[in-house]
């Protein structure tokens, strides 16, 4: 595949007493109420290890020789991370919001909860490319856009999660091609 994509997104939340009552019963209606997307492709997906702590160790890397503090790996966004690449190999689709369309920082908040911190903000940046992307490839190409680049050099951010996941006979909009998708989760909560 030559022709890579790759999106970012941000969402900042800062909570008064009242915005929590109202948030807790939103998450309550929408988990009570939305299933899990059923993924209509049975795409063989193959999670890659290497190049998720290449691309945490490379991000890491880039901070640090920017003046900013490293990242520290969460398996709470590794998770949440993981959860979105598989879903868009297996539905063929590349976006930020789920297949059923709930937003990002929801989908993030189920595995990384704002419950209990006076504030709670994430970021997301994707990708996805050929199966012979590299994490310095990765990285290159998020700093090439002002919006990647940003949540790479966000002061923000605290922890990250990050899953890559190689899907072979990917639909959708993947073509039929075997691809690999990264989602990069940032977080912080205080």
């Amino acid at each position: 595949m030559d022709d890579p994509r790759a999106a970012a997104d941000v969402f900042c939340m800062r909570r008064s007493r009242a915005f929590l009552v109202v948030a807790f019963l939103l998450l309550a209606v929408v988990l009570g109420v939305t299933a899990s997307p059923a993924h209509s492709g049975a795409r063989r997906e193959t999670q890659l290890h290497a190049l998720n702590h290449d691309l945490a160790a490379a991000i890491n890397a880039y901070r640090v020789t920017h003046g900013l503090k490293p990242l520290r790996v969460s398996i709470h966004l590794n998770a949440s991370s993981r959860q979105h690449s598989q879903e868009m190999g297996a539905d063929g689709y590349f976006d930020h919001p789920s297949a059923d369309g709930t937003a990002f920082w929801k989908r993030i908040q189920r595995y990384y909860p704002s419950r209990n911190y006076s504030s709670w903000s994430v970021g997301e940046n994707l990708l996805y490319a050929s199966p012979t992307i590299d994490a310095v490839s990765a990285l290159r190409m998020w700093l090439g856009s002002p919006e990647h680049r940003a949540n790479l050099r966000s002061r923000t951010w605290r922890d990250l999660g990050v899953s890559a996941v190689l899907v072979n006979d990917a639909g959708g909009v993947y073509g039929g091609n075997t691809v690999t998708l990264i989602t990069t989760d940032f977080g912080a909560r205080h």
